[in-house]
């Protein structure tokens, strides 16, 4: 075999060797659609994944607050909305009964809970599934506890309502005069709570020590305030961006006013009063607190995950019952009150359920910290809210005099909770509140030029750009597309996509559906806004920041630093076959051993960063902690060598011109010192080579 063959063969091995070494990179543009964890914005009540496995459980009544069932209307006692069924309880537990269960084995979901409530009553409350597996109990609505992740947040906003009400905050006033601590006034323009209820406070997202397992090593809100200030991407009030960062500030004021800590501040004020003994904010769960935890499992057939310690405990540490969240839905949806009990005054009910900032006709908005959005024709106050492991949604339909809630203890298969979720919520809304008929707006003529002005790449609003998780957002971007046919395409609240058309200037609506998308242009930026999603909007990249440029740079410097490393031994291994020697001079193997050393630290150094930001690929948000600030450091101090090592490629293959090396032998010596500095190049995107461990 002569030493072109030797060549050509060993690159082409190398080449099958690495690519198929190299799935979980190719894959992380895909796995990046899905976000982290919630603690989070569910951008439409009900928007979410599949379903999963699980025993039924029967109804359960036990202990917590004795609430009245309504009783099924006879005939005649109210009407169904046209083209409806009418919400009784025994239609609902039916519909119920042949849906759930098999949503939960399919999904491969332990359990759930749900309670609805209609009329000022209980209409039902009943459990699904198992609570814990290996002890086989039942979900059970009355004293199963449930993590809801970011549900609590309306809890904290009701707080904050309260103390407005008594003059004690004003919304529009700067947070800093209520902290002790200050915030960062970047734009020269103060935040304020109205902000914070918004999430237009210009925060940027935080995922370091956002979540725990070990009581021990847990911050304190304070601690996390203080110590995890979020840079400032946008001017306060004009972008959103969902942040848990912001209503964890708006919890610490609640503290700070109030004069007590906040967990006591929503047990004195919110959760005794309306009797929802089996409520708190408190994590671990106090000694002695009533009720049976339910565990949350990643799938049924997993063993069960840790208690999960949202460090920012106003945005999402509340653990309940499904009988529980009745008591707060009723006071509500009844201007404030429940069984005598004022939650909240009426006019403060009222102004809490309105707007808090303006959007297009149709689209949802913010209402003072509910989302408020409209579906099949009715508004809906609600929140959606997840852990790593809990998934909730909670919604109001003040006109009909109904709420319904109903948590999951399981991600499921392939995250299946998600679709489990907006499937229930809107066969719910479809079966009992149908959307009612109307005539479809006609599509605009200049469609065409339109959709080529949309089209393009984008990303989120809600995202890391400080430190080295932008990586990881440096990836996760949405496609819209434009269509032969005047429509495009661009992705639903799943991440799947959808076809839309244009009713209106720059007003796209999803064909057979209601969602809309619009463009506009924010301060100089390309926004695309989302009528289901108030809490972020989607921004153009730049070419610069483009997935598909920095993934082909990504995966074209793997594979060539792939091919060098394995062709290293198996050349070795070929020339010892045929007895032979490699036939090159001093100087050219003393280059190859320069060029074979660099490798070697990219390929290092690319390997320590993706078991870094892998955790994140797989949800697994409390991987990043303060306790592994050094390993961090020293993983962005390592950018150096990166550089060193590009340097050295770069060197390398400008000396080889001056050697006896083959042609081809050349070629490979710039394709090496290209993927080096590609390495390098993605570091520098990414935030990999900085000195930043806030992320």
């Amino acid at each position: 075999m002569s030493a072109r063959s030797h060549f050509l063969f060993l690159i082409a091995a190398a080449a099958l060797l690495a690519t198929a070494s190299l799935p979980a990179a190719a894959a992380a543009p895909a796995a990046a659609q899905t976000a982290p964890t919630d603690l989070a914005a569910t951008p439409k009540p009900g928007a979410a994944a599949k379903d999963k496995a699980g025993a039924i459980a029967d109804q359960a009544r036990g202990a917590g607050p004795q609430l009245p069932q309504a009783p099924a209307p006879s005939a005649g006692n109210g009407a169904a909305p046209a083209g409806g069924r009418m919400l009784d309880a025994a239609d609902l537990e039916a519909w119920l009964d042949g849906r759930v269960p098999y949503s939960l084995k399919s999904g491969q979901i332990a359990g759930m809970v749900i309670s609805v409530v209609k009329d000022g009553k209980v209409l039902l409350q009943k459990g699904y599934g198992l609570a814990d597996v290996e002890a086989k109990a039942p979900m059970d609505p009355a004293a199963s506890l449930v993590r809801i992740g970011s549900t609590a947040k309306v809890f904290t906003w009701t707080a904050v309502m309260q103390l407005v009400a008594q003059g004690k905050i004003d919304l529009d006033r700067n947070v800093n005069d209520y902290l002790d601590f200050r915030i960062e006034e970047a734009y020269g323009k103060p935040i304020t709570m109205r902000d914070l209820m918004n999430h237009r406070a210009g925060f940027e997202e935080g995922l370091k020590d956002l979540l725990g397992y070990d009581p021990g090593q847990a911050q304190s809100t304070e601690t996390y305030l203080k110590e995890h200030p979020r840079p400032m991407l946008f001017a306060p009030g004009t972008v959103p961006a969902y942040s848990n960062y912001g209503v964890a500030l708006a919890g610490y004021i609640v503290q700070r006013v109030s004069g007590m800590p906040f967990e006591r501040y929503v047990e004195q004020h919110v959760f005794k009063p309306l009797g929802m003994r089996h409520s708190t904010f408190a994590q671990p769960l106090p000694k002695g607190f009533p009720g049976q935890p339910s565990q949350g499992y990643h799938t049924i057939a997993e063993p069960p995950s840790p208690f999960e310690l949202v460090i920012t405990a106003p945005a999402g540490s509340m653990t309940t019952t499904a009988a529980d969240m009745t008591r707060f839905m009723l006071a509500h949806l009844q201007r404030g009150s429940v069984d005598g009990v004022q939650l909240l005054d009426a006019a403060t009910t009222a102004r809490m359920h309105s707007p808090t900032h303006d959007a297009p006709p149709g689209f949802g908005v913010m209402a003072h910290g509910f989302f408020r959005v409209l579906q099949n024709g009715r508004v809906l106050l609600g929140h959606g809210g997840d852990t790593i492991v809990f998934h909730t949604e909670m919604n109001l339909i003040p006109e009909e005099n109904v709420g319904i809630f109903f948590t999951y203890n399981s991600r499921g298969k392939d995250s299946a909770v998600y679709g489990a979720r907006k499937e229930l919520m809107d066969g719910f809304m479809d079966r009992y509140f149908p959307a009612p008929a109307a005539k479809e707006a006609p599509t605009l003529a200049s469609a065409a030029a339109d959709a080529q002005e949309i089209a393009g790449r984008y990303q989120s609003s809600r995202r890391v750009d400080h430190g080295f998780l932008r990586f990881f957002y440096l990836l996760e971007q949405s496609v819209i597309t434009a269509n032969p046919d005047g429509t495009i395409t661009a992705p639903d609240a799943l991440g799947e996509p959808v076809t839309f058309r244009e009713i209106g200037p720059q007003l796209w609506q999803k064909v057979g559906g209601a969602q809309m998308l619009t463009l506009k242009t924010v301060d100089g930026v390309k926004t695309v806004i989302d009528s289901d999603n108030p809490v972020s909007v989607m921004q153009e990249a730049h070419f610069l920041r483009s997935a598909p440029l920095n993934v082909s740079i990504l995966l074209l410097s793997f594979l060539v630093l792939a091919c060098t490393l394995l062709a290293w031994p198996l050349g070795a291994l070929l020339r010892r076959a045929e007895r032979a020697t490699s036939g090159l001079s001093p100087e050219l193997r003393r280059l190859r051993k320069f060029q074979r050393l660099a490798v070697l630290v990219a390929a290092v150094y690319v390997s320590a960063w993706f078991i870094m930001i892998k955790p994140v690929l797989s949800v697994d948000v409390a991987a990043y902690h303060s306790g592994i600030d050094w390993i961090v450091g020293l993983l962005e101090a390592s950018g150096l060598l990166a550089i060193g090592a590009a340097l050295v490629g770069v060197w390398t293959a400008w000396r080889m011109r001056r050697t006896d090396a083959t042609r081809l032998s050349r070629v490979w010596a710039v394709l090496v010192a290209l993927a080096l500095l590609g390495v390098v190049w993605l570091g520098l995107v990414g935030h990999l080579i900085t000195w930043n461990l806030n992320y």
